[in-house]
């Protein structure tokens, strides 16, 4: 038995002395100027920036199908601002929370820093080349190398930056952990960086009486502060316990929970790679209504927007440092810096993340090419070490995978971490639990359709904790994973030959417009008893559109449609996923027949015929609730639904407008594909317009975009100015439609 008592933490840093002082943390994003290589034009920017999103898609971009065929290259930033008195003798630092990649930061032309791995947090000293007055910064961005990752990355600062100024003595943010001998007594712990450098310990003990534990459920947090020379940095912390064994499984506070979980990349689908923090949140909002109670930030660290959100909103998490270690899957990816860079980066993520109470487990790699060579397992012991000394509270784990009958082998390999990670591989389980009994395993990756067999291993296998399915959300490149398509397209999978047009990822059980796809919901009714308990949706006839091929990682083209056309007299196939009992399927009133639920389902095979689809669960001979599909008429209108009503002029809040194409009497016609114009008016401006299908080349800067599946995403982004933000969308035919948004200073 493995028992942790876990009391976690994260910084929110506050102003210091008096009123008249600069903010100790301040957001350092407006006011850029951008321009890429080759260029003399400079354009105006606020960070985060993705400059490879704004780009046209390209055959021959050299990222190529891992990438989306978005353009890489180098780019270069530069920003002019003032210090004023208020700033002599102040320690100032830059804080980089990612700049994809090998970044050089110039300070009034000086050299003061960088770091060439792109999803590394870094800070900056420049307190050696500022003066009062006018300063200056440049950033040097150089992502030409390619390819250097297996999925896209975007370009740029794609992150924020802040500027930290402090008394010369600071408490190193990095430095804070805790030490506890139970829930009541929590050690605070953190470093004094002195003017010279060296470091003096902190120490700050806090009693909690009655404890209100942090849950998925019940997200609570605890709030404080450390004071130090001057310097103050007030705290948020959760208190929560974790347990895992082969014996019992995985235990939070005690009880026995079972991980549902999906990997994710770090990017926002057509916002491309910039974090805005609306966006991160809204993923892990996405994710909770999903079902899932648990994500692995796959390969990389997540920005640190994404890690508060799963603080706040309750979702578990796997923080993951790499994808591979010294022999290259890629020519240019982190083979190259992992002898220079290996323990910086680890610790980077560590230090900068192991305050956060929703991660449970660190990843130190995925499927790593060396993986029979006995020289990983010494990697593999350095790095799982590294995470121990620095966060002793947590487990470590890595992605293990075989591509041929050595499976085997790897047990030493396994035997470096606490938790082992199957990549696709957890048919091995019962095998493997009888050659190594204390095992503790959790599935990292598994097929989407693989849904039931996974769900039914983790349920009846006590030392297999999870599974994380591949993935929760559709992702930017690695171009095809997950599709369909018909006989006589571009056959095979992703890593055989290039595919464009497809640019991105679709088996995610989520699309790039945050709708949930029909698989997604019948994995949440597996995992989630007490959640929804009936879905019906239709799978696409083979032959409709052409002979439907399918992936490894796809699942049968199936959607909620009744709308068929051209398909009247012929059979179809109804999908109802259901925890009652039984099925009654309808069509026009009339009983289709009742059949019982196997593995919360019951398919039905009918004749098409227009009209309304009802399905009802039957539980004791009573229909107890009923989900209806409708057949739609042409396309007459167009609804707008936001996320939120009310914004924050801030120059970074989002709005995420859902664009659906209604029929006359308000039914969703799935079919539509129509072109449509989007136009703001007031203090915000269209971040972007797209739509789910990865086979879509329109760029997603452009104010017309065709919807797909009847259905588009608007982003809109807020300016530092408040008022009124109307956006309105009009189409050939249709009636516009508009809606109206009030933007209000924070």
């Amino acid at each position: 038995m493995k028992r942790l008592i876990l009391i976690l933490i994260s910084l929110i840093n506050i102003s210091i002395a008096s009123s008249a002082a600069p903010a100790r943390k301040q957001l350092f994003d407006a006011d850029w100027q951008f321009a890429l290589e080759g260029s003399t034009a400079w354009t105006e920017v606020t960070l985060p920036h993705d400059w490879s999103i704004c780009g046209a898609f390209d055959r021959e971009a050299p990222a190529g199908n891992d990438g989306g065929y978005l353009p890489t290259g180098k780019g270069r930033y530069r920003k002019t601002f003032a210090l004023g008195k208020e700033y002599a003798g102040k320690r100032l630092r830059l804080y980089f929370e990612g700049v994809y990649m090998n970044a050089e930061v110039y300070v009034n032309d000086s050299l003061s820093g960088g770091h060439p791995y792109g999803y590394s947090s870094f800070y900056v000293d420049i307190t050696p080349y500022v003066r009062p007055g006018s300063n200056t910064v440049e950033v040097a961005v150089d992502n030409s190398q390619q390819r250097n990752c297996r999925w896209y990355t975007g370009s740029g600062i794609y992150r924020h930056v802040w500027l930290y100024t402090t008394p010369q003595a600071y408490i190193d943010e990095w430095s804070v952990s805790v030490d506890t001998s139970d829930p009541h007594n929590i050690s605070l712990k953190a470093e004094l960086v002195k003017a010279d450098g060296s470091r003096e310990p902190i120490e700050r003990n806090v009693r909690v009486e009655a404890p209100r534990l942090w849950s998925p459920s019940d997200p609570y947090l605890y709030h404080t502060t450390i004071e130090a020379a001057g310097d103050c940095i007030d705290v948020t912390y959760g208190i929560r316990t974790i347990e895992y064994s082969a014996e019992r499984g995985f235990q939070l506070n005690g009880k026995p929970m079972l991980l549902n979980g999906g990997c994710v990349h770090h990017d926002n689908g057509i916002l491309g790679a910039a974090a805005f923090d609306a966006a991160e949140r809204r993923k892990v909002q996405l994710m909770k209504e999903a079902g899932f109670n648990a994500v692995r930030t796959s390969h990389n660290p997540p920005s640190e927007a994404f890690l508060r959100a799963c603080d706040e909103l309750g979702m578990l998490v796997i923080d993951e440092a790499f994808d591979g270690w010294r022999d290259a899957k890629l020519a240019h990816d982190y083979h190259e810096l992992i002898d220079r860079w290996w323990r910086d980066d680890l610790s980077a993520m560590v230090m900068r993340d192991r305050c956060h109470p929703s991660i449970f487990c660190w990843s130190i790699g995925n499927e790593v090419i060396e993986r029979k060579k006995i020289e990983v397992v010494t990697t593999a012991h350095r790095m799982a070490q590294l995470c121990r000394q620095l966060d002793p509270t947590r487990p470590v784990t890595s992605a293990l995978c075989a591509w041929d009958q050595d499976w085997e082998i790897y047990d030493p390999l396994a035997a470096e971490l606490d938790i082992t990670g199957y990549n696709y591989m957890i048919f091995k389980s019962e095998s493997d639990h009888q050659r190594v009994p204390s095992r503790v395993m959790m599935q990292t990756e598994s097929y989407p359709c693989d849904a039931w067999n996974n769900y039914c291993k983790v349920a009846a296998e006590p030392y297999v904790i999870g599974d994380f399915v591949w993935t929760a959300i559709d992702y930017r490149g690695e171009s095809g994973i997950g599709r369909w398509y018909y006989e006589g397209e571009v056959d095979n999978e992703h890593w055989v030959h290039p595919l464009f047009p497809w640019h991105g990822a679709h088996c995610g059980d989520i699309d790039f417009t945050g709708y949930r796809k029909p698989i997604n919901h019948y994995r949440s009714m597996l995992w989630n008893a007490d959640g929804e308990q009936l879905y019906m949706a239709v799978r696409e006839p083979d032959g409709y559109h052409g002979k439907v091929k399918t992936t490894n990682w796809g699942t049968w083209p199936t959607f909620e449609s009744w709308s068929w056309p051209g398909h009247e007299g012929k059979d179809i196939e109804v999908e109802v996923s259901s925890r009652y009992p039984s099925v009654r399927l309808y069509l026009n009133d009339k009983l289709v027949g009742e059949k019982q639920t196997e593995r919360c389902q019951a398919i039905f095979t009918q004749p098409y015929q227009p009209g309304t689809l009802r399905a009802e669960g039957v539980k004791d001979g009573q229909a107890r609730e009923s989900v209806t599909l409708q057949t739609a008429g042409d396309a007459a209108t167009i609804r707008l639904t936001a996320d939120r009503k009310t914004l924050r002029a801030d120059g970074q809040d989002l709005a995420f407008v859902t664009v659906e194409l209604l029929d006359a009497a308000g039914r969703p016609n799935p079919n539509a594909d129509n072109l449509l114009t989007a136009s703001v008016a007031g203090p915000a401006s269209l971040a972007a317009f797209g739509n789910a299908d990865i086979k879509d080349l329109d760029p997603v800067i452009d104010p017309n975009h065709h919807v797909w599946k009847g259905r588009a995403l608007v982003v809109l982004r807020t300016t530092s100015k408040s008022g009124s933000v109307k956006l309105s969308v009009r189409g050939a035919g249709l009636k516009t439609a508009s809606l109206t948004l009030r933007s209000s200073k924070p």
